[in-house]
């Protein structure tokens, strides 16, 4: 049996879906760059959420739960990029870039933004789900960093015993719209210490990093042992040409003693990112639509599979999350 409904939780509209057959919860704050921060089984949250509840998350954003990394995920290589053969650059004035230690712009424009707006949320016999949408296009404190019009709309779902997470970028604009968003969600297991957890890694190409981590465009195949122990060597890596099943989709998973968790990549999704740091108690398997600093790796040639959107288009991609 599925439901779905809007909650009030310590002030924070949310939205709460629901398969009580199957013991699972989930709880997303869309005002708060739409994240997930529950999905629970039998009570048992799956993602990494160190806070008390959405409201502390406002007041003390961190990256937990599930993050949307957009207009470009991970790093750029510095405050300009390349998109359809001209030079963009960043606007720091606005205030609202983030930057790694390297001083690199990361993770895009849309973390922790109150700018989504729910269009949907249902019910039926076969899911519940929540569709939220951000009309990107219509703030000029986004426009001036990625001067792309585009809407993204994001829906959760839960169906058979799975959690989708489903974005569908809209391009209208009259040019092409790069694709290089990505997730980074947190996951953890209830069973066993992570120094105990074992990692799959469904790929074959292994993707080298300067010291910046930005990819240098060599590729190496994929060394770690099948299943990699995290005790061996901690993991914030980059991998492609993923391993798909008959079905196109590429399946991660981290096992602990009995727990495993499987993180699956629609087709779209071409990049895995794994980071999972020693001493902290949780992975992330990281959808991503492309490489780390795709822009400007697509304009020098170095990477040739930069996903685009063609005027009045719409490119859209899942990953879905089954807990066992």
């Amino acid at each position: 049996m599925y439901s779905a409904r809007r909650a009030n939780v310590d002030g924070i509209e949310t939205i709460q879906l629901a398969d009580t057959s199957r013991g699972m919860r989930l709880s997303i704050a869309p005002t708060i760059g739409n994240i997930a921060y529950e999905f629970s089984v039998h009570e048992k949250n799956y993602l990494w959420f160190p806070l008390s509840g959405p409201a502390e998350l406002k007041a003390n954003p961190k990256l937990c739960g599930i993050p949307f990394l957009s207009p470009w995920a991970n790093r750029m290589d510095g405050a300009e990029y390349w998109v359809n053969d001209r030079r963009y650059a960043l606007n720091r004035g606005f205030g609202n870039l983030r930057w790694d230690p390297n001083q690199k712009p990361i993770h895009g424009l849309l973390l922790f933004s109150p700018l989504w707006t729910v269009v949907s949320v249902e019910a039926n016999d076969q899911h519940a789900e929540a569709a939220c949408r951000l009309e990107f296009w219509k703030h000029a404190e986004l426009m001036t960093h990625f001067p792309f019009a585009h809407n993204t709309t994001m829906t959760y779902r839960l169906a058979g015993g799975s959690l989708e997470v489903e974005v569908a970028i809209e391009n209208v604009c009259a040019e092409p719209v790069p694709v290089a968003v990505g997730h980074h969600p947190y996951f953890q297991l209830h069973d066993a210490p992570r120094d105990e957890w074992t990692a799959h890694v469904a790929a074959r190409d292994h993707l080298m990093l300067d010291p910046s981590l930005i990819p240098t465009g060599e590729r190496r195949p994929v060394e770690f042992a099948d299943p990699h122990p995290l005790r061996a060597r901690p993991l914030d890596d980059v991998f492609a040409n993923l391993i798909r099943d008959p079905d196109g989709k590429a399946r991660f998973h981290v096992t602990g003693g009995h727990e495993r968790l499987t993180v699956t990549y629609g087709p779209n999704y071409r990049i895995a990112v794994i980071y999972a740091p020693q001493g902290r108690d949780f992975i992330c398997f990281e959808p991503m639509a492309a490489i780390t600093n795709a822009f400007n790796l697509a304009h020098s040639g170095v990477y040739t599979e930069l996903q685009s959107v063609a005027p009045g288009g719409t490119w859209r991609e899942s990953f879905w999350v089954t807990p066992e």
